[in-house]
């Protein structure tokens, strides 16, 4: 049986990690926000494969480092490593070396089912439930040689079921906090003939 796993209130609007599923992404910032709702609410995580991730970072998204086992270079063993990772926890990030092959993924989508995990990919999967990709971001505080980043806003496409949809999000905000955007509106002029 499948079951929905915690989410950060912003992120809930957007994904929710299902167990028995796989998830990409093509940010560290998605990945850190996709894990640190579940991990909030206690269970435990793991990072497979991504030396760069930044661990400071993801705590400040709200991952427990003291429930997230982390393999940082797992090298040709990144499969292996990553389905005993999935006995333990319930949510494991992976960023493999290479494009996984059909097979290789349906042999983690297996253990997911029958261990009750989510998986997310630092990169592409192959026949995941959903994918998350920024395509718009800036940061707000930096002046010109002063100041402090104070928040990011991005624009994330969410494709899942062969639908996509664009997603304002705070990646996070000044409060720290990831949070759905509110775009202005913007009234529309009708051009003049002539």
């Amino acid at each position: 049986m499948r079951r929905t796993l915690e989410s950060l209130p912003g992120m809930a609007e957007v994904l929710r990690l299902r167990t028995g599923g796989a998830y990409a992404v093509d940010s560290p910032s998605l990945a850190m926000a996709l894990m640190a709702g579940p991990s909030l609410a206690g269970e435990w995580s793991a990072v497979v494969g991504a030396p760069d991730f930044g661990l400071e970072a993801a705590a400040n998204f709200g991952l427990d480092l003291d429930r997230t086992v982390v393999v940082p270079r797992p090298g040709e063993h990144w499969l292996s490593v990553t389905a005993g990772l999935i006995e333990v926890a319930s949510v494991v990030l992976v960023k493999p070396p290479t494009a996984p092959t059909e097979q290789q993924a349906e042999r983690l989508r297996a253990r997911l089912r029958q261990k009750d995990a989510a998986l997310i990919c630092w990169g592409s999967w192959p026949r995941c439930e959903a994918t998350m990709s920024i395509i718009e971001s800036s940061w707000l505080g930096l002046g010109n040689g002063y100041g402090h980043l104070s928040g990011r806003q991005v624009v994330v496409t969410l494709t899942e079921g062969g639908r996509t949809r664009r997603v304002p999000l705070w990646l996070p905000g000044p409060d720290l906090t990831v949070a759905p955007r509110v775009l202005p509106h913007i009234p529309l002029v009708a051009a003049q003939a002539g």
